[in-house]
């Protein structure tokens, strides 16, 4: 049931909103001014606050700006009979979700009180997503390998520098190029992730550039390319070196000028976009096999970040797997397995030659097959296929 905090100095008025609000199924929780309704704030979490403006000691915009202070992040409707344009203005302005009049519309009121729970829980939402998603995207290890990447990347994250992240298939480069985003001074625009290796050749330059209404037979209408999605953000190029030689000099290009042109196009679009790059591939054997042009490498390569696989950080096994443990509990909403020493020892055993994401599909096989304590035995026989 949401919980609405209602503050406002007139008793009647707030007699009767609770009354609406509880036939409506809402717990009500009343504060007789400002003052109260701050002190009821630092000690309670509350789905929306109703408030009126003008009250004595602290009105109502007074209380959303120390709200604010305070952190909460409940939305304000805020009420009053002596509404105006200028104060619904000042109202949004300082942060409010609405403003209504009084004596309020029911239905408005109703409606206006629905929508603003509605988009409570989906900020909260947005946050839970967030902190899973950083806690998905978070390199583990304390192994000398991988604490000169994460150096790397705490210098490189700030700058406009483009990246190279080498290393082998599931060590990790698309951690990598997420911390770099994260870090940045774009981390507020997305990070547009691109597997060249996935994209047939005559598709890439429309997945990259776009394309317009009937520059091909499939193009029914306009499309953008990643380019001009990532606008102000990050745009990572992953496995770079399966990318054809024609997508490469437009790429070229676009690093070059900051300008695009779609497929089928005739205009120039600009673009701000830092490249993040990354490859399992020598990409200096490539460009003596005439595969990888060696301008775009040195384009790419401002910055070279390599990824260990995971047989030269074996010293990090146990992190990895006490994580992978926590995330897989939680996805299956179960409680967290145990593992002894006797099985990560006889992990660091095992020929990782899919890396962390081999590790992660091991340690899930064993949670799922092996006994409530995973042993030594169990890594012996379900850790090696």
């Amino acid at each position: 049931m949401p919980n609405i905090l209602l503050i406002d100095d007139e008793r009647s008025i707030r007699m009767t909103l609770k009354e609406i609000l509880e036939y409506e199924n809402y717990q009500v929780t009343e504060a007789q001014d400002g003052e109260h309704g701050l002190e009821l704030m630092i000690k309670n979490q509350y789905d929306a606050i109703l408030c009126d403006i003008k009250m004595p000691k602290v009105n109502g915009i007074e209380v959303l700006e120390k709200a604010q202070k305070l952190g909460v992040s409940s939305p304000f409707i805020m009420i009053s009979a002596h509404g105006s344009i200028e104060t619904a203005v000042e109202a949004t302005k300082k942060g409010a979700y609405n403003f209504i009049q009084k004596p309020p519309d029911l239905n408005r009121l109703l409606l206006t009180v629905k929508n603003a729970l509605e988009r409570s829980e989906l900020v909260e939402e947005t946050k839970t997503l967030k902190k899973k998603a950083i806690k998905n995207d978070q390199i583990i290890g304390k192994s000398t390998a991988i604490k000169e990447v994460l150096a790397s990347v705490h210098k490189v994250a700030p700058t406009e520098a483009r990246v190279l992240i080498t290393g082998a298939n599931g060590s990790g480069k698309e951690l990598v190029a997420k911390a770099i985003h994260q870090n940045s001074p774009r981390s507020s625009y997305p990070m547009v992730e691109v597997n060249c290796a996935a994209i047939p050749a005559e598709l890439i330059e429309s997945e990259l550039f776009g394309h317009e209404k009937g520059s091909f037979t499939s193009a029914v209408k306009q499309r953008k390319g990643k380019f001009e999605i990532a606008n102000h953000g990050s745009l990572f190029l992953d496995e770079i070196g399966d990318m054809s030689l024609s997508a490469q000099a437009k790429v070229l290009r676009a690093l070059q000028e900051k300008k695009i042109m779609r497929v089928g196009g005739d205009k120039e679009i600009a673009v701000d976009v830092r490249v993040i790059a990354a490859t399992n591939k020598n990409l200096k054997k490539e460009i003596a096999k005439g595969k990888f042009r060696e301008d775009l490498y040195h384009r790419l390569s401002v910055i070279l970040i390599h990824v260990p696989a995971l047989k030269e950080r074996l010293d990090d096994i146990p992190l990895l797997v006490d994580k992978f443990l926590q995330d897989i509990a939680d996805e299956y909403r179960v409680k967290k397995r145990e593992i002894t020493d006797e099985a990560i020892e006889e992990l660091k055993k095992i020929d990782w030659s899919g890396n962390i994401r081999q590790l992660r599909n091991v340690t899930e096989r064993l949670v799922i097959m092996g006994h409530e304590k995973i042993s030594d035995t169990d890594v012996r026989q379900y850790g090696g296929f």
